[in-house]
């Protein structure tokens, strides 16, 4: 008997190793555990945090029903199952994602470990997750001993008030004694503008270019390291270089561009605190004990201008034990620059990625041209065997060549884009760290003997975010334009979503970025870099209501329109419909009410919001040589367009209201957006010809896309749309940056995903496609942004994306959010499979868990696997008019239990719970 059931056993075992969904049919499984949507956050601002997990479950429709959250004050605590600081008990309830913390106060300092189970609609019961943890960091003013600290004062060296400013970064030093046994210890720092921190000669973590820049006079955030492993008994050294980032000013007097705001010279903010095993706690402060000098090898340092590096000056062991500082300076107080001072509650720049270059060769004696192979944003790092002490290497970027291959500089306006290394003797190795360039190309000059394709490597560096989002299809120009998208959108992030990386510019313009966030959010996990940045505009905003059109100030623009504002509304219902998050629109509600309020009492007149700025900006021109359209039946109405925003941002504020219970705020949103809507369509719809102002595709396109036109007239205002698209713009983009917002979704959900198509994948100027034939791997700023006057001819824009990212997830992958059941937890599978395009991989890895749509066609059949994670439920809109077409799991549909199905449309609605589905559509139409 013991042989027979020896020899069952290995059976089982053989069939569950060829078959692991077998093996955990039975399972339930939590991971991603977050705290703010961050993974083990060591310094939380919030004394009532919001935590998040996923669920992995075999079978099909599987829901959560109920969740225990245990929250413990030491990990053996959690691991005994006992949660001094929260035991929610068994609660029935299917969120999984933005709960509230409810357990005792949460004080300054304290570590919370965590974990979940969860309970689900087939009567399983999880197993607990893997503990995760987060500490809250100093909350009070009060928690802080330290004080800001450097030296309000240039040096011989230093050029702080020519136009292109040169600032040399600052030294500072501390030793300092251990003595007793350490448990752990962290450190809150916050270095201005940018830092790096050593201790011990090792630098902690792999940070650049923090903190995130901010409103310098309203906000500063500090950083959190644990910093355990680099401390020890006895002697330790701390040092911090200061570089000037955004708070130093780039630009002094006069600039052919807006004067950029100076908020003093770099300083810092550091506080260690060290728990030592006798339950003591020590701490180390910024004070004037510390020791500081400029007079170290970062020469100058500046975003635009780039970095000088001597290395015949460098600092040997200067963040180490037994330096001799004695010739440095005492570190001098300084005023902080504001008073609230918070932890920074997005991740941090890193670098991300690193590039090789493709080819080399040489222009003239000793001058050299990389070609990266990509518009890259970041650095290089040059290496140099054989150095001679004194010697300079000097690197110089740019995006393009000119025609005798030197570099194309013309676009760059007065950023110089340079970095120069001044080299010591023998083999050495140097990158900058506290400036970044916009490049594809770079020259070298002055290196010692010739260089080759191992000399330089460059590091791209941006936001350290988790890449969400696949999107792939049988077209590989429409891939070059996702690729070309995905690199551009990464090289703007930096602690705040830029305009461009390369010019003297680099600016967080609001229009940029308010639906583009949105296509955004399916490639990169976004959510806190733009909550980050809301906060920017906030921060910004001036009492009397005021939004600026640049976040942060940096460039003081305040021209009050409605469309670049608008962004600040738009970007918050982005996060609440993509990530559940509700805490930006409860938030900023006063804020945007406030902005509302002032337009209203400005510029509004007979129900019209009469002041606008930009227009539609970058309409494609008649002339390629132009920026900007000179042509009057392109340009749309400057009205029509603050009015259609005004009248969107109260249905948005509407729903805000809403979400917050507030009914009379709500109704009176309700009832001034009827009164806009009606002067809308009073002062803007022709009624003989049933189309809006001077028929711009855009102008019409705001009236289907917002809601304005009546519905019996939808269908000729969209006929409009058509005929300017196709026959004035011959099938090619019609709109400029705001139109372009709602475009490319504006032409499929009404019936022409063919045209939008065609447009996504034209070739010829103006569209996207145009841009790759030229070379292009990023978005340009102007659609002809290889023959218009450089002065405004970015390589690496997102402006003109417009929606065609989220088109891409959501029109052609099919992976779309409800507007109701927000953050996936309804999804809405409904793409369209139009000719021309054979196949589409496509996923997303929402907050609820992993989405996937791969269709391919084969003759007249449809091949379409789709995932639905967890916890959630599916609309799949499949192209067929009758059930008997389709098969799922290659059984009929008809025939399937669990499978709710309705026509719609000759479309096939079926409603879906959680799982993996296979489907096949027979005699299926293309659109």
């Amino acid at each position: 008997m013991n042989m027979i059931m020896k020899y069952f056993s290995l059976i089982c075992v053989f069939i569950l190793s060829r078959n692991p969904y077998l093996f955990a049919q039975n399972g339930v499984s939590i991971s991603h555990l977050r705290c703010e949507y961050l993974d083990h956050p060591l310094a939380v601002n919030s004394t009532h945090p919001r935590l998040s997990w996923e669920i992995q479950a075999s079978g099909r429709n599987v829901k959560q029903v109920a969740y225990r959250i245990l929250v413990a004050s030491s990990m053996d605590k959690l691991n005994h199952n006992e949660g001094d600081l929260w035991d929610s008990k068994k609660v029935m309830s299917g969120q999984s994602v933005g709960v509230t913390y409810q357990g005792i106060p949460l004080q300054s300092r304290i570590t919370c470990y965590w974990k979940v189970k969860v309970w689900t609609n087939d009567g399983r019961e999880s197993a607990w997750s893997e503990p995760a943890h987060w500490s809250e960091g100093l909350l009070h003013k009060a928690d802080w001993y330290a004080q800001w600290i450097g030296l309000d004062t240039f040096f011989s060296w230093d050029r702080p008030h020519d136009m292109h400013t040169r600032l040399s970064a600052r030294y500072l030093r501390k030793e300092f004694t251990i003595d007793k046994p350490i448990q752990s210890a962290k450190i809150y720092i916050s270095g201005l503008g940018i830092y790096q921190l050593f201790i011990n000669g090792k630098k902690v973590g792999h940070e650049e270019l923090s903190p995130d820049p901010t409103e310098y006079n309203k906000r500063i955030f500090y950083n959190t390291f644990d910093i355990t492993p680099y401390l020890h008994s006895g002697k330790n050294a701390i040092g911090v270089i200061l570089g000037n980032g955004r708070f130093f000013t780039m630009r002094w007097g006069k600039s052919p561009i807006p004067p950029i705001s100076n908020f003093g010279y770099p300083k810092m903010i550091a506080q260690i605190e060290i728990q030592h095993r006798d339950g003591s706690m020590q701490m180390l402060t910024s004070d004037t004990t510390w020791k500081i000098t400029a007079d170290g090898p970062i020469r100058s340092n500046n975003e635009y201008d780039g970095e000088d590096y001597d290395a015949t000056k460098e600092l040997s062991g200067w963040n180490e034990v037994g330096y001799d500082d004695h010739n440095w300076l005492q570190a001098q107080l300084t005023q902080p620059p504001c008073d609230h001072l918070e932890a920074q509650m997005d991740p941090l720049i890193t670098i991300m990625d690193t590039v090789k270059p493709k080819a080399c060769y040489e222009i003239a004696p000793g001058k050299y041209i990389y070609d990266m192979g990509q518009n890259m944003v970041g650095w290089v790092e040059i290496h140099i065997p054989d150095g001679k002490a004194g010697d300079t290497v000097t690197l110089r970027f740019a995006e393009r060549l000119n025609p005798d291959t030197t570099l194309y500089t013309a676009n760059l306006r007065s950023a110089e884009a340079t970095d120069h290394y001044i080299m010591k003797s023998g083999n050495q190795s140097w990158e900058p760290h506290f400036t970044y360039h916009g490049f594809r190309y770079v020259e070298l000059t002055g290196y010692p003997g010739k260089p080759d394709l191992s000399t330089l490597v460059g590091k791209v560096v941006y936001d350290d975010l988790p890449v969400t989002g696949h999107f792939e299809t049988s077209n590989p120009l429409l891939n070059q334009i996702y690729h070309n998208a995905f690199w551009g959108i990464r090289g703007n992030y930096r602690g705040m979503p830029t305009d461009c990386p390369q010019r003297d510019e680099r600016m967080g313009w609001l229009g940029d970025r308010a639906e583009g966030s949105y296509g955004e959010s399916f490639i990169f996990d976004n959510n806190t870099l733009y909550a980050k940045w809301l906060q920017d505009i906030e921060d910004a905003q001036r009492e009397s209501g005021s939004i600026p059109d640049v976040a942060p100030t940096y460039w003081k623009v305040y021209s009050d329109n409605m469309t670049w504002p608008g962004a600040y509304p738009i970007i918050t219902h982005m996060l609440y419909h993509q990530f559940a998050n509700e805490q930006p629109l409860m938030q900023h509600y006063a804020s945007i009410k406030k902005w509302l309020y002032y337009m209203r009492s400005r510029y509004m007149k007979e129900g019209i919001i009469t002041k606008d700025t930009y227009g539609d900006w970058c309409m494609p021109p008649e002339d390629p040589k132009l920026i900007h359209s000179r042509d009057s039946s392109r340009i749309t109405p400057g009205a029509l367009l603050s009015t259609a925003f005004y009248y969107h941002t109260l249905k948005l504020m509407e729903g805000f209201a809403s979400l917050q219970h507030l009914t009379d705020d709500s109704i009176q949103f309700a009832r001034e957006a009827a009164a806009v809507k009606t002067a809308f369509n009073q002062h803007f719809l022709n009624t003989r010809l049933d189309e809006y102002a001077n028929n711009t595709a855009t102008a019409n396109i705001f009236a289907l896309a917002f809601h304005l036109a009546p519905d019996s007239i939808r269908h000729t205002v969209f006929a409009h749309i058509i005929e300017k698209t196709e026959n004035d713009f011959d099938g090619h983009i019609s709109v400029g940056l705001v139109g372009a917002q709602q475009f490319m979704r504006t032409l499929t959900r009404n019936g022409r995903p063919d045209l939008a198509y065609q447009i996504a994948t034209n070739t010829t100027y103006p569209s996207w496609g145009y841009m790759v034939k030229n070379g292009a791997t990023t978005i340009w700023e102007l659609w002809n942004g290889n023959t218009a006057d450089p002065a405004m001819n970015s390589g690496n824009h997102v402006m003109l994306l417009g929606d065609l990212v989220v088109w891409m997830y959501e029109d052609l992958g099919g992976i779309r959010c409800d507007d109701v059941q927000v953050g996936f937890q309804k999804i809405i599978m409904h793409p369209h499979f139009v000719k021309g395009l054979d196949w589409v991989n496509c996923s997303y890895h929402s907050v609820h868990g992993l989405i996937q749509s791969n269709w391919k066609k084969q003759g007249n059949t449809l091949l379409w696997n789709v995932t639905i994670p967890a916890n959630t439920e599916a609309e799949v809109y499949l192209p067929a008019n009758q059930a008997n077409q389709v098969q799922v799991d290659d059984k009929p549909l008809s025939g399937e239990k669990g499978f709710s199905f309705t026509s719609d449309q000759n479309r096939i609605k079926v409603h879906l719970g959680s799982g993996t589905y296979h489907f096949t559509v027979n005699h299926f139409v293309e659109e």
